[in-house]
């Protein structure tokens, strides 16, 4: 994976997380107003997703985003509003951890 790539996928996750947590605050305050925005967020993450999918191809940006995505999220939901999660949970969690791990790491070649 090049810079750029990495670049644009960190962008990408802070826009799909920022809307996650809106979704999240909707959920708590029923404003509609909130869920407009989180759905204008998710439209400007994908179309960020478009490009990395150019660049890296769709299985790795798509695999990549969705373990980055369950990571990041599981932490807001822990950190900022006091969710826990069971030991089969942690454990699908830790199998996110290295299978981003595997994808990550140099190929020799083109397949």
């Amino acid at each position: 994976m090049n810079p750029s790539f990495i670049l644009w996928l960190a962008a990408s996750m802070a826009i799909f997380l920022s809307a996650a947590t809106v979704s999240r605050y909707y959920v708590s305050s029923n404003n509609i107003l909130l869920l407009l925005f989180s759905l204008a967020l998710y439209c400007v993450g994908n179309l960020m997703m478009v490009r990395l999918m150019r660049e890296g191809g769709l299985g790795l940006a798509i695999s990549a985003s969705a373990i980055a995505q369950l990571l990041l999220v599981n932490f807001i939901a822990f950190a900022v509003f006091g969710e826990r999660m069971t030991l089969p949970q942690l454990a699908g969690v830790a199998l996110g951890i290295v299978s981003m791990a595997l994808m990550m790491l140099p190929s020799s070649g083109k397949v």
